[in-house]
Order: C-alpha cells, then structure tokens, then sequence
C-alpha cells in the first residue's frame, strides 16, 4: 500500500478530527483514534486492528519508524500543524492510530483471553477518565473484559483511551443498552453477580471466587433499578473518615483487589 501524505485540511482529515470529538462519527466509521507510545504499543500488540497510522513529517523515533515498516495499515504523513491537532501534543511528535472498533455483542464475552477472570460492568458513567481508570485496574488485576451499560461515556473516547494507559486493549470491551443481555450471559454460563453500593454486606465477607461479573453503579446515583434487581449480593466498602462515598473507579478497583486476593 502506496503512503500517502496530507499537507492541507481535506475531507479525510475531517474525518479523522472528527474522531476526537464526536462520538457518533466514531461508532457510524467504527474507527476510533489512538494517541501515545504506549496505548498504540499494546492495541497492535494485543491484535486489535489497526486502520491507519499517521505522522508528521520529519525524524520520528525508532519506536515510530519499527511501528511504520511492519504494522499493516495505511500510512499517512501529515504536516506538523495538522498532525498536532490529531496527537494532543503541541508538536505534533511521534504517531496516532485509527483503530478499529470491535463488535459490541455479548457472546465476545466468551472470546476472551483470560476466561477466568471477572467481568466488570460500568453502568451509565459520565466520566471517560473514569471508564479508562477502571480499565487499566481491570487489566491490572486480572478481569476479563469491561462492558459499558445504559446511556453513558464512550469508552472510545480519547480521554477514556489516554487514561487506560493502553489496558483497554488487553479487555474484551463492550458497549450494552442494558442489563438484559448481559445478565442472560452471566446466568447462562454460571457468573455470580455482585454489584457495589454503600449499603451492603462487608466486602471481605463476600465470596468473589469462580465465575464473577462485578457492577459498579453512576458516579452520582449509584446502580440502576435494573442492575440492583439482578445482583446476587451486594458489596459494601467499609470506610473511615469523613468522605461518603468513592469514585466509582476507586470503588470498582477495590472489589476487583478483593477478588483477585479471594483466588489467591
């Protein structure tokens, strides 16, 4: 595939700015835009499909240039100016990568490479730093995959993508309407289903071994009707201090600490 190189704003480059901002253009093109050493690193690494890779023109690093000669993709050089409004970086340094976004059906759950490993829902969250923080724990400690309920945060927004550090793309990752499909899954392949809220049996006291599906519920109100109706426990963090609750983030690594202690 021949490079090509962009010197002046055209439609494609419309296109791919539109990527940062406007989540609609993302999930209709099915592409998102992946900026940084590491989250490019581990997208290509961990075999996520990348469309195209694009760079300034000028001397890049050996990271930049091994990435250029062997990853299958389109490669595009851009000028300094316009590279820099697609890498988030004032220079416009090194590369961005458009990716492609995965299917979002329930049964990739079982595609996973760590099938043991807990799966962990984010229902509704209005923060993409919180949907990336979660990701990189999930990574961390061992999950499977992180699926998104409800109307929420994109996790492909950059902002979710930068803040996983590159995890996101270890996790099977899901966008959900809803509980159904998903507690469908759980029930039909054995997950007990434990969501977390301050009123709830003490963490330590649940039993998070076997085949687990965590829920943390909205930064602001919590788990949904719908979620809270299909837990088969419930979790409490056990605080002190003045604070009354955690970031949903926070609250989602400690359960899955929890979790990854309880198997030993």
């Amino acid at each position: 595939m021949a490079d090509l190189r962009i010197t002046r704003e055209n439609a494609r480059f419309q296109q791919w700015e539109a990527l940062l901002t406007n989540r609609s253009k993302r999930h209709r093109n099915r592409e998102f835009l992946v900026q940084g050493v590491r989250p490019i690193s581990r997208a290509v690494e961990e075999g996520w499909t990348v469309r195209a890779l694009l760079r300034a023109e000028g001397p890049t690093s050996e990271w930049a240039d091994g990435l250029w000669s062997t990853t299958d993709a389109e490669r595009v050089t851009l000028s300094p100016e316009l590279h820099a409004r697609l890498s988030g970086k004032e220079d416009g340094a090194e590369l961005v990568a458009v990716v492609e976004m995965p299917e979002d059906g329930v049964e990739r759950l079982g595609d996973s490479t760590r099938p043991h490993g807990p799966i962990v829902v984010l229902d509704r969250p209005t923060s993409p730093g919180n949907i990336g923080t979660l990701a990189r724990s999930a990574d961390a400690f061992g999950a499977s995959a992180l699926v998104v309920t409800g109307h929420a945060a994109d996790p492909y927004d950059p902002r979710a993508v930068r803040a996983s550090t590159g995890s996101l793309f270890a996790l099977t990752v899901l966008r959900v309407p809803g509980p159904g499909p998903v507690v469908e899954y759980a029930h039909a392949h054995g997950h007990r289903i434990v969501g977390t809220d301050e009123e709830g049996s003490v963490l330590s006291s649940v039993d998070l071994r076997g085949r687990l599906l965590v829920v943390v519920g909205n930064e602001t109100t919590g788990l949904s009707s719908g979620w809270r109706a299909a837990c088969d426990e419930i979790a409490s963090i056990p605080m002190v201090g003045t604070a009354s609750s955690l970031n949903a983030a926070v609250a989602g690594s400690i359960v899955l600490h929890e979790a990854l202690r309880q198997r030993g």
